[in-house]
């Protein structure tokens, strides 16, 4: 018999917003989080903007030894987690923790400490590499360090698929509760990858805009979208199992009822051009749910020429008409683009759209596309009531992984 699975407790570190309030409240304002790069000099970058944390203090979750030995990736997480467990009033004292786990994964991990000590290797030799290295810089330590905050003793794992990793981790943790193996789950991710080599790979990979216009550089959908514009933070759910929610009194977002995961097995970077991939992905998880027609979805939408045309493509093969009826909206507008994180902040996005009744826009729409012809909820966020949603992303590799959340009703 499998069970019910719902989002209890959320947590959220954001360019536009540090915690799970300022975050809906930029989300519904339409407030612009892009900025020209500050965080290293990009004088020599082609890449001028980036969705940056500002004013990011981890101190009354990690105390400053114990930051320092960690990648700044990993205090994302770690605030996002503390903001969650608090959010959902779980009392751990009370709850057997061998069934609490943590999936949370990273597209990249530590690439900040990465740089730092390579080139302190090159420069001073073997001796100037720090100890804390690896444990600072493998993907898998934000989930480690997470499970040692709260004490969580079940499946602790890292799912990395590039862009789609932290909806992977959010789709498993609700199939591992749906079939019985554990009560509540910590899902989501953490990138933290603005930096010097970073935004370089990026670059080189002709993935990035060149646009210096923090209000005309992530423009999913706009027909003169020129790349997507790198961001950071991260984004944690707490999925339970419904019976055992209900039995704390916990307050419930949303249902979480299906999940869809595919790959396209066609390029390393580029999406099929008729969105075949993500049209599965969409399709696996509406059939899961149940249903054949959603109200929202909260696109991938990086604002590249491929992703939007392909995505738009995927979503009218897929609902055929009724994709007309859909209200889309792609938040990248508004934060860029997360990687590894992005899934988890856009899968919060979608609950609270669902919760609060509302859409949230998709800034910096200037320019229709006549190959794009849906409702992509254009420069302001409007009031539906949600039934169905759909959160999607799509990653390097192929990798697609898209969630259907519900409605909550007994």
């Amino acid at each position: 018999m499998t069970k019910r699975v719902v989002i209890t407790g959320m947590g959220a570190v954001t360019p536009i917003g540090g915690n799970i309030p300022e975050y809906w409240e930029g989300l519904k304002n339409g407030k612009n989080g892009i900025s020209l790069i500050d965080k290293f000099d990009a004088s020599d970058s082609k890449a001028k903007v980036a969705g940056q944390i500002r004013d990011f203090d981890p101190g009354e979750v990690i105390d400053k030894k114990s930051a320092k030995r960690l990648d700044i990736y990993c205090q994302y997480a770690m605030v996002a987690a503390d903001e969650c467990m608090k959010d959902s009033g779980i009392d751990t004292s009370k709850e057997n923790m061998e069934r609490f786990g943590v999936i949370v994964g990273s597209g990249i991990g530590g690439i900040a400490t990465i740089e730092e000590q390579v080139i302190k290797m090159y420069q001073g030799g073997a001796k100037k590499v720090s100890p804390f290295f690896i444990p600072m810089s493998i993907t898998n330590m934000a989930a480690g360090n997470i499970a040692i905050q709260v004490g969580a003793k079940g499946i602790c794992t890292c799912i990395v698929t590039a862009c789609a990793t932290s909806t992977h981790c959010i789709g498993e943790a609700f199939r591992n509760i749906k079939h019985g193996y554990s009560d509540m789950i910590l899902a989501g991710g953490a990138e933290a990858p603005i930096t010097k080599i970073g935004v370089a790979g990026f670059v080189s990979a002709r993935a990035l805009t060149n646009s210096e216009d923090p209000d005309r550089a992530s423009t999913p959908f706009d027909k003169n979208r020129s790349g997507f514009v790198m961001g950071e933070g991260a984004g944690i759910l707490l999925l339970e199992e419904l019976e055992h929610a209900k039995a704390r009194g916990a307050k419930i977002y949303a249902e979480v009822v299906g999940y869809g995961a595919t790959d396209d097995a066609y390029h390393i970077t580029a999406p099929r051009e008729d969105g075949e991939g993500a049209r599965r992905a969409m399709k696996e998880a509406c059939e899961e749910a149940g249903t054949d027609f959603v109200d929202y979805i909260n696109a991938h939408g990086t604002s590249t020429h491929l992703n939007d045309l392909t995505e738009t493509r995927a979503i009218k093969e897929l609902f055929k008409d009724k994709a007309y009826d859909i209200s889309i909206s792609s938040t990248k507008s508004m934060t860029g683009h997360l990687l590894g994180a992005t899934g988890a902040v856009e899968a919060i996005a979608t609950a609270l759209a669902i919760k609060n009744e509302f859409i949230p826009p998709t800034i910096g729409y200037e320019t229709p596309d006549e190959e794009l012809d849906l409702d992509y909820t254009p420069n302001k966020g409007k009031a539906r009531r949600i039934e169905y949603a759909l959160s999607n992303t799509l990653g390097f590799g192929g990798h697609n992984s898209v969630v259907c959340l519900k409605r909550w009703e007994e």
